[in-house]
Protein backbone atom coordinates (compact mmCIF):
# COMPACT_ATOMS: atom_id res chain seq x y z
CA UNK A 1 0.00 0.00 0.00
CA UNK A 2 2.87 2.48 0.93
CA UNK A 3 4.44 2.12 -2.38
CA UNK A 4 1.12 2.65 -3.93
CA UNK A 5 0.64 6.06 -2.39
CA UNK A 6 4.37 6.81 -3.18
CA UNK A 7 3.84 6.49 -6.78
CA UNK A 8 1.17 9.09 -6.85
CA UNK A 9 3.78 12.03 -6.27
CA UNK A 10 6.31 10.22 -8.36
CA UNK A 11 4.48 10.53 -11.46
CA UNK A 12 3.48 13.93 -11.03
CA UNK A 13 6.93 14.93 -10.46
CA UNK A 14 7.52 13.38 -13.95
CA UNK A 15 4.60 14.77 -15.67
CA UNK A 16 5.43 17.83 -14.68
CA UNK A 17 8.79 17.88 -15.97
CA UNK A 18 7.29 16.35 -19.32
CA UNK A 19 5.72 19.81 -19.47
CA UNK A 20 8.37 21.66 -18.68
CA UNK A 21 10.14 19.91 -20.88
CA UNK A 22 7.65 20.49 -23.94
CA UNK A 23 7.22 24.13 -22.80
CA UNK A 24 10.67 24.70 -23.23
CA UNK A 25 11.06 22.65 -27.01
CA UNK A 26 7.38 25.35 -27.94
CA UNK A 27 9.53 28.46 -27.09
CA UNK A 28 12.35 27.37 -28.99
CA UNK A 29 10.52 26.38 -31.73
CA UNK A 30 8.27 29.49 -31.75
CA UNK A 31 11.82 31.43 -31.47
CA UNK A 32 12.84 30.33 -34.33
CA UNK A 33 10.04 30.73 -36.64
CA UNK A 34 9.60 34.50 -35.37
CA UNK A 35 13.34 34.56 -36.69
CA UNK A 36 12.58 33.06 -40.32
CA UNK A 37 9.43 35.19 -40.47
CA UNK A 38 11.23 38.06 -39.88
CA UNK A 39 14.17 37.48 -41.95
CA UNK A 40 11.62 36.73 -44.72
CA UNK A 41 9.38 39.65 -44.41
CA UNK A 42 6.83 38.53 -42.15
CA UNK A 43 7.55 39.18 -38.38
CA UNK A 44 5.38 37.60 -36.09
CA UNK A 45 3.98 35.32 -38.34
CA UNK A 46 2.59 32.28 -36.44
CA UNK A 47 0.11 29.28 -36.75
CA UNK A 48 -3.64 30.66 -37.55
CA UNK A 49 -4.89 28.55 -34.04
CA UNK A 50 -1.70 29.93 -32.15
CA UNK A 51 -3.59 32.32 -30.22
CA UNK A 52 -6.58 30.44 -29.04
CA UNK A 53 -4.60 27.25 -27.64
CA UNK A 54 -3.18 26.40 -24.44
CA UNK A 55 0.68 26.89 -23.81
CA UNK A 56 0.97 23.10 -23.87
CA UNK A 57 -1.50 20.06 -23.68
CA UNK A 58 -0.95 19.78 -20.05
CA UNK A 59 -2.00 23.39 -18.37
CA UNK A 60 -5.93 22.16 -17.71
CA UNK A 61 -4.50 19.55 -15.56
CA UNK A 62 -5.08 16.34 -17.55
CA UNK A 63 -2.04 14.55 -19.29
CA UNK A 64 -0.99 14.43 -22.26
CA UNK A 65 -3.02 12.36 -24.46
CA UNK A 66 -1.27 10.45 -27.49
CA UNK A 67 -3.22 12.94 -29.74
CA UNK A 68 -1.82 16.31 -27.84
CA UNK A 69 1.52 14.21 -28.52
CA UNK A 70 2.29 14.58 -32.37
CA UNK A 71 4.28 11.91 -34.40
CA UNK A 72 7.15 13.74 -33.48
CA UNK A 73 6.78 14.17 -29.55
CA UNK A 74 6.54 17.74 -29.85
CA UNK A 75 2.48 18.53 -29.71
CA UNK A 76 -0.25 18.94 -32.39
CA UNK A 77 -0.07 22.27 -31.54
CA UNK A 78 3.59 23.70 -31.36
CA UNK A 79 4.47 26.11 -33.89
CA UNK A 80 5.62 25.53 -37.00
CA UNK A 81 4.09 22.08 -37.88
CA UNK A 82 1.89 22.97 -40.46
CA UNK A 83 2.62 24.03 -43.59
CA UNK A 84 5.89 26.72 -44.45
CA UNK A 85 4.87 30.45 -45.05
CA UNK A 86 4.56 31.36 -48.88
CA UNK A 87 6.71 34.53 -47.57
CA UNK A 88 9.62 32.91 -48.40
CA UNK A 89 8.88 31.08 -51.58
CA UNK A 90 10.76 31.60 -54.54
CA UNK A 91 11.60 29.63 -57.86
CA UNK A 92 13.65 27.64 -55.92
CA UNK A 93 10.67 26.61 -53.45
CA UNK A 94 9.97 27.61 -50.04
CA UNK A 95 12.16 27.92 -47.14
CA UNK A 96 11.73 25.09 -44.66
CA UNK A 97 11.51 25.23 -41.21
CA UNK A 98 15.04 25.69 -39.47
CA UNK A 99 16.25 22.55 -37.23
CA UNK A 100 15.63 22.83 -33.45
CA UNK A 101 18.93 23.44 -31.58
CA UNK A 102 17.79 21.96 -28.53
CA UNK A 103 17.16 18.75 -29.95
CA UNK A 104 18.96 15.74 -28.28
CA UNK A 105 19.95 14.47 -31.99
CA UNK A 106 20.84 17.55 -33.16
CA UNK A 107 23.34 18.33 -30.19
CA UNK A 108 24.48 14.71 -30.35
CA UNK A 109 25.09 14.83 -33.82
CA UNK A 110 26.72 18.25 -33.71
CA UNK A 111 29.05 16.87 -30.74
CA UNK A 112 29.81 13.53 -32.79
CA UNK A 113 30.99 15.70 -36.27
CA UNK A 114 33.57 18.19 -33.56
CA UNK A 115 34.96 15.38 -32.06
CA UNK A 116 35.79 13.87 -35.39
CA UNK A 117 36.86 16.95 -36.78
CA UNK A 118 38.94 17.58 -33.69
CA UNK A 119 40.51 14.04 -34.13
CA UNK A 120 41.17 14.89 -38.13
CA UNK A 121 42.90 18.06 -37.47
CA UNK A 122 45.46 16.54 -35.07
CA UNK A 123 46.23 13.43 -37.16
CA UNK A 124 46.95 16.66 -40.05
CA UNK A 125 49.18 18.49 -37.82
CA UNK A 126 50.86 15.91 -36.95
CA UNK A 127 51.75 14.77 -41.07
CA UNK A 128 52.55 18.66 -41.53
CA UNK A 129 54.54 18.89 -38.81
CA UNK A 130 57.75 20.05 -41.27
CA UNK A 131 55.80 22.50 -43.30
CA UNK A 132 54.40 24.03 -40.01
CA UNK A 133 57.97 23.90 -38.46
CA UNK A 134 58.99 25.66 -41.86
CA UNK A 135 56.33 28.63 -41.35
CA UNK A 136 57.23 28.91 -37.50
CA UNK A 137 60.57 29.15 -38.78
CA UNK A 138 59.37 31.89 -41.29
CA UNK A 139 57.73 33.99 -38.99
CA UNK A 140 60.05 34.41 -36.45
CA UNK A 141 62.66 35.59 -38.83
CA UNK A 142 59.91 37.82 -40.05
CA UNK A 143 59.83 39.34 -36.85
CA UNK A 144 63.32 39.57 -36.22
CA UNK A 145 63.94 41.15 -39.11
CA UNK A 146 60.99 43.42 -39.15
CA UNK A 147 62.58 46.12 -36.91
CA UNK A 148 65.40 46.79 -39.18
CA UNK A 149 62.43 47.34 -41.85
CA UNK A 150 60.44 49.69 -39.51
CA UNK A 151 63.61 51.69 -39.00
CA UNK A 152 64.36 52.00 -43.10
CA UNK A 153 61.27 52.89 -43.34
CA UNK A 154 60.85 55.48 -40.61
CA UNK A 155 63.45 57.07 -42.02
CA UNK A 156 61.60 57.81 -45.90
CA UNK A 157 62.62 54.39 -47.46
CA UNK A 158 59.01 52.50 -48.57
CA UNK A 159 58.29 48.97 -47.50
CA UNK A 160 59.15 47.14 -50.23
CA UNK A 161 62.89 48.75 -50.62
CA UNK A 162 63.51 48.01 -47.15
CA UNK A 163 62.80 44.68 -47.35
CA UNK A 164 64.33 44.61 -50.17
CA UNK A 165 67.86 45.93 -48.86
CA UNK A 166 67.14 43.61 -45.35
CA UNK A 167 67.07 40.49 -47.54
CA UNK A 168 69.71 41.34 -49.61
CA UNK A 169 71.49 41.93 -46.68
CA UNK A 170 70.81 38.87 -45.01
CA UNK A 171 72.00 36.77 -48.43
CA UNK A 172 75.39 38.59 -48.11
CA UNK A 173 75.79 37.30 -44.17
CA UNK A 174 74.26 33.77 -45.30
CA UNK A 175 76.90 34.15 -48.62
CA UNK A 176 80.26 35.30 -46.23
CA UNK A 177 79.39 32.89 -43.50
CA UNK A 178 79.53 29.99 -46.38
CA UNK A 179 82.96 31.61 -47.84
CA UNK A 180 84.36 30.76 -44.18
CA UNK A 181 83.34 27.75 -43.78
CA UNK A 182 82.88 25.93 -47.20
CA UNK A 183 86.51 26.08 -48.30
CA UNK A 184 88.31 24.79 -45.63
CA UNK A 185 86.01 22.22 -45.00
CA UNK A 186 86.53 21.05 -48.47
CA UNK A 187 90.37 21.57 -48.87
CA UNK A 188 90.33 19.27 -45.36
CA UNK A 189 88.54 16.90 -46.40
CA UNK A 190 90.65 16.86 -50.21
CA UNK A 191 93.49 16.52 -47.99
CA UNK A 192 92.10 13.70 -45.84
CA UNK A 193 91.37 11.96 -48.72
CA UNK A 194 94.45 12.19 -50.25
CA UNK A 195 96.82 11.49 -47.42
CA UNK A 196 94.29 8.42 -46.00
CA UNK A 197 97.09 5.43 -47.34
CA UNK A 198 99.72 7.49 -44.93
CA UNK A 199 98.06 7.81 -42.41
CA UNK A 200 97.47 3.99 -42.71
CA UNK A 201 100.68 3.30 -43.29
CA UNK A 202 101.91 5.24 -40.35
CA UNK A 203 99.39 3.51 -37.65
CA UNK A 204 100.35 0.05 -39.05
CA UNK A 205 103.97 0.95 -38.75
CA UNK A 206 103.83 2.55 -35.21
CA UNK A 207 105.22 0.14 -32.35
CA UNK A 208 102.20 -0.46 -30.57
CA UNK A 209 100.19 -1.41 -33.60
CA UNK A 210 103.24 -4.21 -34.53
CA UNK A 211 103.21 -5.44 -30.70
CA UNK A 212 99.39 -6.04 -31.27
CA UNK A 213 99.75 -7.62 -34.59
CA UNK A 214 102.53 -10.18 -33.15
CA UNK A 215 100.18 -11.00 -30.06
CA UNK A 216 96.62 -10.95 -31.59
CA UNK A 217 97.42 -11.19 -35.47
CA UNK A 218 95.01 -7.81 -35.95
CA UNK A 219 96.35 -6.84 -39.01
CA UNK A 220 95.53 -10.07 -41.21
CA UNK A 221 91.96 -10.42 -39.16
CA UNK A 222 91.35 -6.80 -39.87
CA UNK A 223 92.19 -7.56 -43.86
CA UNK A 224 90.55 -10.40 -44.16
CA UNK A 225 87.09 -8.73 -42.08
CA UNK A 226 87.43 -5.80 -44.96
CA UNK A 227 87.77 -8.05 -47.87
CA UNK A 228 84.57 -9.92 -46.70
CA UNK A 229 82.62 -6.86 -45.75
CA UNK A 230 83.76 -5.36 -49.54
CA UNK A 231 82.63 -8.82 -50.98
CA UNK A 232 78.94 -8.48 -49.21
CA UNK A 233 76.50 -6.95 -51.20
CA UNK A 234 74.29 -6.17 -48.30
CA UNK A 235 77.15 -4.28 -46.32
CA UNK A 236 77.56 -2.58 -49.54
CA UNK A 237 73.88 -1.70 -49.91
CA UNK A 238 73.59 0.02 -46.58
CA UNK A 239 76.62 1.80 -47.23
CA UNK A 240 75.44 3.15 -50.80
CA UNK A 241 71.95 3.70 -49.32
CA UNK A 242 73.57 5.68 -46.44
CA UNK A 243 75.31 7.61 -48.97
CA UNK A 244 72.13 8.56 -51.18
CA UNK A 245 70.11 9.18 -47.36
CA UNK A 246 72.71 11.76 -46.43
CA UNK A 247 72.83 13.29 -50.12
CA UNK A 248 68.69 13.24 -49.86
CA UNK A 249 69.02 14.51 -46.55
CA UNK A 250 71.31 17.26 -47.60
CA UNK A 251 69.17 18.26 -50.45
CA UNK A 252 66.54 18.65 -48.12
CA UNK A 253 67.39 20.54 -46.27
CA UNK A 254 68.83 22.78 -48.69
CA UNK A 255 65.45 23.44 -49.94
CA UNK A 256 63.73 23.77 -46.79
CA UNK A 257 65.80 26.81 -46.45
CA UNK A 258 65.60 27.88 -49.47
CA UNK A 259 61.67 27.90 -48.77
CA UNK A 260 62.29 29.54 -45.39
CA UNK A 261 63.80 32.48 -47.31
CA UNK A 262 61.12 32.66 -49.63
CA UNK A 263 58.59 32.78 -46.64
CA UNK A 264 60.05 35.40 -44.84
CA UNK A 265 60.18 37.45 -48.26
CA UNK A 266 56.84 36.99 -49.06
CA UNK A 267 55.90 37.57 -44.83
CA UNK A 268 58.13 40.99 -44.51
CA UNK A 269 56.73 42.49 -47.80
CA UNK A 270 52.88 41.52 -46.47
CA UNK A 271 53.40 41.83 -42.84
CA UNK A 272 51.57 45.17 -42.08
CA UNK A 273 48.35 43.64 -44.57
CA UNK A 274 48.50 40.34 -42.80
CA UNK A 275 48.24 42.10 -38.87
CA UNK A 276 45.39 44.78 -40.40
CA UNK A 277 43.16 41.33 -41.52
CA UNK A 278 44.09 39.65 -38.45
CA UNK A 279 43.13 42.49 -36.43
CA UNK A 280 39.94 42.79 -38.33
CA UNK A 281 38.63 39.47 -37.48
CA UNK A 282 38.65 40.84 -33.67
CA UNK A 283 35.12 42.54 -32.42
CA UNK A 284 35.57 46.25 -32.81
CA UNK A 285 35.65 46.72 -29.02
CA UNK A 286 38.17 44.16 -28.47
CA UNK A 287 41.12 45.69 -30.90
CA UNK A 288 42.41 48.90 -29.12
CA UNK A 289 42.93 46.07 -26.22
CA UNK A 290 44.54 43.68 -28.45
CA UNK A 291 46.29 45.85 -30.99
CA UNK A 292 48.37 47.33 -28.32
CA UNK A 293 49.31 44.16 -26.80
CA UNK A 294 50.00 42.19 -30.28
CA UNK A 295 52.59 44.53 -31.36
CA UNK A 296 54.37 44.69 -27.96
CA UNK A 297 54.81 40.80 -28.07
CA UNK A 298 55.84 40.78 -31.87
CA UNK A 299 58.27 44.05 -30.60
CA UNK A 300 59.91 42.07 -27.61
CA UNK A 301 59.93 38.80 -30.28
CA UNK A 302 61.91 40.63 -32.79
CA UNK A 303 64.38 42.76 -30.31
CA UNK A 304 64.95 39.41 -28.30
CA UNK A 305 65.94 37.79 -31.70
CA UNK A 306 68.51 40.89 -33.22
CA UNK A 307 70.46 40.92 -29.63
CA UNK A 308 70.39 37.37 -29.23
CA UNK A 309 72.19 37.06 -32.36
CA UNK A 310 74.57 40.50 -31.42
CA UNK A 311 75.64 38.64 -28.40
CA UNK A 312 76.30 35.41 -30.39
CA UNK A 313 78.41 37.78 -33.15
CA UNK A 314 80.38 38.85 -30.52
CA UNK A 315 81.34 35.73 -29.13
CA UNK A 316 82.10 34.40 -32.63
CA UNK A 317 84.26 37.41 -33.61
CA UNK A 318 86.21 36.92 -30.27
CA UNK A 319 86.39 33.87 -30.40
CA UNK A 320 88.12 34.36 -33.98
CA UNK A 321 90.73 36.39 -32.66
CA UNK A 322 91.51 34.30 -29.50
CA UNK A 323 92.41 30.95 -31.79
CA UNK A 324 94.27 33.20 -34.33
CA UNK A 325 96.35 34.26 -31.64
CA UNK A 326 96.65 31.17 -29.65
CA UNK A 327 96.94 29.21 -33.11
CA UNK A 328 94.28 26.91 -32.40
CA UNK A 329 93.61 25.47 -36.09
CA UNK A 330 90.04 25.81 -37.97
CA UNK A 331 89.86 29.21 -36.85
CA UNK A 332 87.42 30.79 -39.02
CA UNK A 333 85.22 27.50 -39.18
CA UNK A 334 85.12 27.06 -35.05
CA UNK A 335 83.90 31.08 -35.12
CA UNK A 336 81.36 30.37 -37.00
CA UNK A 337 80.08 27.26 -34.96
CA UNK A 338 80.35 29.10 -32.05
CA UNK A 339 78.22 31.90 -33.31
CA UNK A 340 75.50 29.22 -34.32
CA UNK A 341 75.83 27.50 -31.17
CA UNK A 342 75.60 31.42 -29.09
CA UNK A 343 72.12 31.62 -30.51
CA UNK A 344 71.33 28.80 -27.74
CA UNK A 345 70.19 30.26 -24.84
CA UNK A 346 71.20 29.27 -21.40
CA UNK A 347 73.89 25.98 -22.53
CA UNK A 348 74.86 27.28 -26.33
CA UNK A 349 78.39 29.29 -25.49
CA UNK A 350 79.32 26.55 -23.19
CA UNK A 351 78.58 23.97 -25.55
CA UNK A 352 80.45 26.31 -28.45
CA UNK A 353 83.57 26.52 -25.03
CA UNK A 354 83.78 23.07 -24.94
CA UNK A 355 83.71 22.11 -28.38
CA UNK A 356 87.00 24.94 -29.31
CA UNK A 357 88.60 23.49 -25.86
CA UNK A 358 88.30 20.06 -27.87
CA UNK A 359 89.65 20.98 -30.99
CA UNK A 360 92.98 22.70 -29.78
CA UNK A 361 93.52 19.51 -27.37
CA UNK A 362 94.41 17.27 -30.25
CA UNK A 363 96.29 20.15 -31.83
CA UNK A 364 98.59 21.42 -28.13
CA UNK A 365 97.29 20.69 -24.40
CA UNK A 366 98.73 24.32 -23.81
CA UNK A 367 96.21 26.06 -26.31
CA UNK A 368 93.60 23.64 -24.25
CA UNK A 369 94.61 25.57 -21.27
CA UNK A 370 94.63 28.90 -23.16
CA UNK A 371 91.38 28.52 -24.34
CA UNK A 372 89.24 27.38 -21.18
CA UNK A 373 91.06 30.60 -19.46
CA UNK A 374 89.87 32.64 -22.06
CA UNK A 375 86.22 31.24 -22.46
CA UNK A 376 86.15 31.40 -18.40
CA UNK A 377 86.90 35.41 -18.29
CA UNK A 378 84.86 35.59 -21.61
CA UNK A 379 81.61 33.82 -20.05
CA UNK A 380 81.92 35.79 -17.08
CA UNK A 381 81.97 39.33 -19.27
CA UNK A 382 78.94 38.61 -21.12
CA UNK A 383 76.73 37.21 -18.79
CA UNK A 384 77.49 40.18 -16.20
CA UNK A 385 78.06 43.33 -18.91
CA UNK A 386 77.51 42.54 -22.84
CA UNK A 387 73.85 40.37 -22.33
CA UNK A 388 72.67 43.10 -19.94
CA UNK A 389 73.61 45.72 -21.73
CA UNK A 390 71.80 44.34 -25.22
CA UNK A 391 68.99 42.73 -23.64
CA UNK A 392 68.17 45.67 -21.76
CA UNK A 393 65.29 47.19 -24.41
CA UNK A 394 64.37 43.57 -25.26
CA UNK A 395 62.85 41.17 -22.93
CA UNK A 396 63.13 41.07 -19.29
CA UNK A 397 62.27 37.08 -17.94
CA UNK A 398 63.12 36.04 -14.86
CA UNK A 399 66.05 33.61 -14.56
CA UNK A 400 63.94 30.58 -13.24
CA UNK A 401 61.19 31.33 -16.71
CA UNK A 402 63.98 31.59 -18.61
CA UNK A 403 65.25 28.14 -17.71
CA UNK A 404 61.90 26.25 -17.50
CA UNK A 405 61.15 27.97 -21.05
CA UNK A 406 64.10 26.55 -22.50
CA UNK A 407 63.99 23.00 -21.14
CA UNK A 408 60.79 22.67 -22.21
CA UNK A 409 60.91 24.23 -25.88
CA UNK A 410 63.77 21.86 -26.60
CA UNK A 411 62.15 19.18 -24.96
CA UNK A 412 59.34 20.00 -27.71
CA UNK A 413 61.07 21.29 -31.00
CA UNK A 414 64.78 20.53 -30.07
CA UNK A 415 67.23 23.52 -30.80
CA UNK A 416 64.13 25.37 -32.46
CA UNK A 417 62.10 24.99 -29.57
CA UNK A 418 64.77 26.60 -27.16
CA UNK A 419 65.27 29.34 -29.71
CA UNK A 420 61.73 30.38 -29.52
CA UNK A 421 61.03 29.65 -25.85
CA UNK A 422 62.08 32.82 -24.25
CA UNK A 423 60.62 35.56 -26.78
CA UNK A 424 56.97 33.03 -25.74
CA UNK A 425 57.73 33.17 -22.40
CA UNK A 426 57.90 36.77 -22.39
CA UNK A 427 54.53 37.44 -24.63
CA UNK A 428 53.24 35.37 -21.79
CA UNK A 429 54.43 37.36 -19.05
CA UNK A 430 53.34 40.39 -20.67
CA UNK A 431 49.75 38.81 -20.95
CA UNK A 432 50.17 38.17 -17.56
CA UNK A 433 50.81 41.40 -16.32
CA UNK A 434 48.70 43.24 -18.65
CA UNK A 435 45.39 41.16 -18.90
CA UNK A 436 45.03 38.44 -15.99
CA UNK A 437 46.47 40.28 -13.03
CA UNK A 438 44.57 43.66 -13.89
CA UNK A 439 41.17 41.22 -13.94
CA UNK A 440 42.15 39.85 -10.98
CA UNK A 441 42.43 42.86 -9.10
CA UNK A 442 39.26 44.10 -10.13
CA UNK A 443 37.07 40.89 -9.52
Amino acid sequence: MAARRGAGPVKDIRLERYREFQRRQREALRTSHQLAAARRGAPGAESDGEAGRPEHPGDSGAPPTAGDLGADGLGAGAPGLGPASSAGASRFGSAGRPLNRHSPFYVGFVGAIGVMLAIGLWQMAGKLTSTLTILLVALFLTLALNPLVEWLCARGLRRAAAVGMVFAGLLVVFGLLGSLVIPPVVSEGAALVANAPEYVDTILGSAWAQRLDENYDVIDKLQSEINARLSDADFLGRVFGGALGAGKALANGLFQTFTILILTLYFLASLPTVKRAAYAMLPATRRPRVEPLSEEIMRRTGAYAIGQVTVATINALASYVMMRIVGIPYAAVLAVVVGFLGLIPMVGATIGAVLVCLVAFFDSPSSTIIAGIYYLIYQQVENYFIAPKIMARTVAVPGAVTVVAALAGGSLLGVLGALLAIPVAAGLLLLYEEVLVPRQQRA
